[in-house]
Parts: structure tokens; sequence; C-alpha cells
């Protein structure tokens, strides 16, 4: 069912993994999809010239360094001057560092925090004026079970899953007047590149098996022992902006396999 059609969905991280699911899901839906990453410009214009073919709507490419504000401001410039307005942001796009605390560099800390929750809060600052003026917006903050729960050895990435729930619910609160409305989903570990070259790695460094990789992967993660779908993820983030959830706002939405309710 295309129940966004016309819409106009700027997702950051969409060149790849769950963004690049999402942005798929939501243009079935009848979305036009800003695409946003790091991609090399053949490839992201390769990408959306797929999402057009596939789906019948527009999609377009707009590049930018999520950790810089003007790079931000670049890409809802862009957005706005070929569709008229943003309708729908999908916070998605997220670095990760993975070392104790004293082994965090101020560097990487600042990025974390940068691309992680200030760009979200920058994107949501430049586009709410636009919903406003139409009465009608959806903004998606991906968290993670990492913003319920703590991991040792990954201090920003729980800190700014963390925070992104605090900025849902204060949004979430100042559109109730205007139209828009401001979730959180909070996936599991997700089927995404990342997560695949960790498996792959295991297999090599310590000669697994396949199944003896994923088990050890899981073996402190969700209890269904298996990746959260992308396509489940992008669905639920589809919903969450469709006709059926305009209730639904200020929530923090778990789909974890379980992880969160052991």
């Amino acid at each position: 069912m295309r129940t966004l059609e016309g819409k106009c969905a700027l997702i950051t991280g969409s060149t790849q993994g769950l963004g690049l699911a999402a942005a798929h899901r939501f243009a079935a839906a009848g979305s036009h999809i800003v695409l946003s990453g790091l991609a090399s410009k053949a490839d992201a214009t390769a990408l959306a010239g797929t999402i057009e073919s596939q789906h019948g709507v527009r999609a377009v490419y707009a590049a930018g360094d999520l950790a810089h504000v003007s790079d931000i401001e670049g890409i809802v410039g862009a957005a706005s001057a070929v569709f008229g307005a943003v309708d729908i942001v999908v916070n998605n796009a997220v670095v990760r560092h993975a070392a104790p605390v004293e082994d965090v560099s101020p560097a990487r800390w600042d990025e974390a925090v940068a691309v992680n929750l200030s760009a979200a809060f920058h994107l949501i600052r430049l586009t709410v004026p636009m919903m406003k003026a139409r009465g009608w917006g959806r903004i998606l903050n991906v968290s993670s079970i990492y913003g319920q729960r703590g991991a040792a050895n990954r201090v920003a990435y729980v800190t700014t899953k963390t925070a992104l729930l605090g900025l849902t619910r204060a949004v979430a609160l100042e559109g109730l007047a205007h139209g828009i409305t401001c979730n959180a989903v909070c996936p599991g570990t997700t089927e995404t590149p990342v997560h695949e070259a960790a498996i792959r790695s295991s297999m090599e460094r310590e000669s697994l098996t396949r199944e003896e990789a994923e088990a050890r992967f899981f073996s402190t993660k969700q209890p269904t022992g298996r990746f959260i779908s992308a396509e489940q993820v992008a669905a639920l983030m589809v919903f969450l902006c469709g006709p059926d959830a305009g209730d639904i706002t200020g929530a923090s939405v778990p789909i974890d396999g379980a992880w969160s309710a052991s």
C-alpha cells in the first residue's frame, strides 16, 4: 500500500545496510527519497536510479559529512530545492568506536557525538519549520538496544544512542500541536555489512563454521539467536510514519528478538 504517496523522506546513512533497506521501503510506500551518506557519486547515483525504476518515485543523493553543520544544512537545502520540503526525517547514520573508555580519543568521542546525536538535532531543527508549515511531519530516530542498556567498551555508542531517546521525547511534545510525530526505533543486532564482516572475521580468525561463529556472536545478544531483519526494521519505520500510527509519538519501540525482555 502506498500510504506515503508524494511525501519526501530524507534518510541519513542510506547508501547501505539498514538505511538503504529503509529507502526502498519508504519508496515502496510512495515516498520520494533523499539518500544521504558518504558513497561515491557514481555509486549513489546508481542506487537512486534503482529506487526510481523499482518504485516509481523520484530519488536523489545529497552528499555530506554529518559531523559538519554546514554539510547538514547543504543536505536539507538540496532536498528542499528538489521537493519543496522534507516531510519525513529518518536519523539513521551512525559511527561506532569500540574501546575501553580510557582509550577513546577526544576526536573519536567528538565524532560520535556529532554524527550519532548532534546531526539528528540539526536535521530536526532544520526540517521542523517545513513540517509545521504543512501541518504534518514524521521524525524517526534510530536508537538501539544499547539506548536502553549498557555495554562495555562502547561508551560513545551507548551514550549517544541513549541521548537520542531523550531527544525523541522532547521533540514529540513540541510536535503535538502541529501534526508532527517523533519516535525512536531500538533494534537489536541487525543484519548489516558491519556485522556480516564481524561474523566472517570470526570464522577466518578462529577456523569456525558459519553456525559456530553466529552462535558465539549471539551468545550475549538477542535470545532468538539470529540477526534482526533490516527489512522488518524498515517496515516498522514505515508503519510509524503511516496513517495508522498518528497517535504514536514519543515512543521508543524495541525490535530486538526479546533482548530487552531478558
